[in-house]
């Protein structure tokens, strides 16, 4: 393999897990404003095994359209090998990690990949690169719906559905940071120590009770999970509540709004300013990261099985440097 080639993984037909092809593919360039990362991990998320089926949970009418063939993935931590025309802020050797790109295309699943300059933060220190490549997209996912959006300051109550996995852990955290007065973690029973490890003061299995039957009076609920079920949280919420949707759900919004209750979602764009005060929150020891499992680049589409099942604890990560 020369210098102008790198190994990577690369769809060239949407579908099942084979269409995730280890091979040897050219290497990008860096445009004007981006760098070139000499990728040490990426993370696997929700969005790569969308795109690898050609988006077909989405309607057809807002369906992105990705050329094949093409590589997945867009969370990263590496190093810096190259920058473009215009960039200065960067310098070959700066360990860096970042959502990359998002929403659109990225190409993570790779020995090397370009990414705008102002998408990356330098990677925490406290962090080697697996567990960085799990931060972005699920923490900024967090970030941006409690602090950006909902704005949660100190008090109230912050109920986080699927509390368990990438966004949810984040959120269990985040909402701890805020100010919370008390964060209840939903998720199944195996997550119970993890969860109330990272501050969750009230933990609900939801296999052996209906959250609906045993919660009442929350001020803010993040639904991790979505699905045609989600209207079941509508009891627990107290009016004048915020109900924010990761993944796209039926929460009846007419009763909702009966009932004073604003049903929410937004979409995670990438950030480097965003990643750089989520990276302070790291090396201070007040944000922690969790890994449900690794994998090597080769093996991705062992990684999309595992991701694919669910009831992870925390990211699914797969290595490119050893």
């Amino acid at each position: 393999m020369g210098t102008a080639t790198m190994r990577a993984v690369r769809v060239h037909a949407f579908g099942d897990l084979e269409q995730l092809v280890y091979e040897e593919v050219p290497r990008p360039v860096p445009g004007p404003g981006e760098v070139l990362v000499r990728v040490h991990a990426a993370g696997v998320n929700p969005p790569d095994w969308y795109a690898r089926r050609g988006f077909a949970n989405i309607p057809e009418e807002i369906r992105p359209v990705w050329p094949l063939p093409f590589v997945p993935g867009s969370d990263v931590s590496g190093v810096i090998v190259g920058v473009g025309d215009g960039v200065t802020d960067w310098q070959p050797g700066d360990e860096v990690f970042g959502l990359v790109n998002f929403p659109g295309r990225a190409s993570a699943y790779a020995e090397f990949t370009t990414s705008p300059a102002a998408h990356l933060a330098r990677k925490p220190a406290a962090l080697g690169h697996v567990e960085a490549a799990a931060v972005p997209m699920a923490a900024l996912t967090a970030h941006q719906f409690l602090v950006e959006h909902l704005r949660i300051g100190p008090g109230g109550t912050v109920l986080v559905n699927g509390a368990g996995g990438g966004v949810g852990h984040f959120c269990v955290q985040l909402a701890r940071i805020a100010g919370a007065s008390q964060v209840i973690a939903v998720a199944s029973g195996r997550h119970e120590a993890f969860l109330k490890g990272l501050g969750a003061d009230r933990f609900v299995d939801y296999t052996r009770v209906a959250v609906e039957d045993v919660v009442r009076d929350v001020d803010v609920l993040i639904d991790a999970v979505g699905g045609p079920d989600g209207h079941r949280f509508l009891p627990v919420m107290r009016r004048g509540g915020s109900l924010a949707a990761v993944f796209p759900g039926e929460y009846h919004r007419e009763r909702a709004a009966e009932l004073g209750i604003s049903v929410d979602g937004w979409q995670v764009r990438s950030s480097g300013e965003q990643l750089a005060v989520l990276a302070g929150l790291i090396d201070a020891g007040r944000l922690r990261v969790g890994i449900d499992g690794v994998f090597p680049l080769s093996e991705a589409s062992r990684a999309h099985a595992r991701a694919e099942q669910g009831h992870l604890q925390g990211k699914i990560v797969l290595r490119v440097v050893d």
